[in-house]
């Protein structure tokens, strides 16, 4: 995939990334089936990191990923405990191989990534009674001084706030036929959260697929962006409208953005799992 944006990547002794996660189990759910993840590794550590932070992006990689799991039982909270945990143990192995600039690499890293995570989600759930049914939606964010590479698979979503255009997209791709229908322009975004077949997945990790075909991307970011990650019950409680007016706003030294997002989220909806991963560029 071509990027998104073509502008150089800024020093990285001038990268600070602050982070924030946040997951409720929502108004109905019995149980979490939502996993957060936020990483950084270099070529001899891995470190997993807490709800919130902040660090330089400075000869060490950055991930943060966001699983909604699904399966009978606890399949699905399993599932994606499952995912984050392969992303902690695979994605550190390709510290060295990632592309300057954005030469070849973290394609193949992340598309092999996601095919072992499958790979190993569709072995258990063939070889364990509890296991049967289990899958997981999975939306990868790693960044990179200058360039944040992205993987995605099912109705998790990523988001891009560009603060030099003040523009908020979504760069991943719901793996739903309702989608692809408002991606096409044949819905708008109220028809979408509506569709009575909104969540009904085309492709997940796990589960029966024999292949899996991840949407691999990335974006070049500048200091004051943002991305947002988060599961599909955000964004049943939240139009992109007011997503962006609650990144835009100031973070004071004790808020925690996501949380915000999915306590107001869980508050209008609460239907499902919700979780949010909200990472700045200082």
């Amino acid at each position: 995939m071509q990027p998104l944006t073509d502008q150089p990547p800024i020093a990285p002794n001038t990268t600070t990334l602050k982070w924030f996660g946040w997951t409720d189990r929502g108004k109905v759910r019995a149980n979490n089936e939502d996993s957060f993840l936020a990483l950084r590794f270099d070529a001899r550590e891995v470190h997993l990191l807490g709800k919130s932070g902040e660090a330089k992006l400075l000869n060490t990689d950055f991930a943060f990923a966001v699983c909604d799991g699904m399966g009978g039982a606890k399949a699905g909270e399993y599932a994606s405990r499952i995912a984050v945990e392969k992303i902690t143990s695979l994605l550190p192995r390709s510290f060295q191989q990632k592309a300057s600039g954005l030469g070849s690499g973290f394609t193949d890293v992340l598309t092999e990534l996601y095919t072992q995570v499958h790979k190993a989600l569709a072995y258990l759930g063939n070889s364990y009674e509890e296991c049967q049914g289990m899958e997981t939606t999975m939306s990868l964010c790693w960044l990179v001084p200058g360039w944040m590479y992205f993987g995605h698979v099912g109705d998790s979503r990523i988001y891009y706030y560009s603060a030099r255009d003040e523009t908020f997209r979504q760069l991943s791709h719901d793996d739903t036929h309702v989608g692809w229908l408002f991606r096409n322009g044949q819905i708008n975004e109220r028809e979408a959260r509506t569709h009575p077949r909104r969540n009904v997945l085309q492709k997940s990790l796990g589960g029966n697929n024999q292949f899996v075909d991840p949407q691999v991307g990335a974006v070049g970011f500048e200091p004051g962006d943002a991305f947002l990650i988060c599961s599909d019950g955000l964004t049943d409680g939240l139009y992109d409208h007011r997503m962006i007016d609650l990144l835009r706003e100031p973070v004071s030294a004790n808020s925690n953005p996501a949380r915000q997002l999915v306590e107001e989220s869980v508050g209008a909806s609460g239907r499902d799992n919700t979780t949010a991963m909200v990472i700045q560029v200082e």
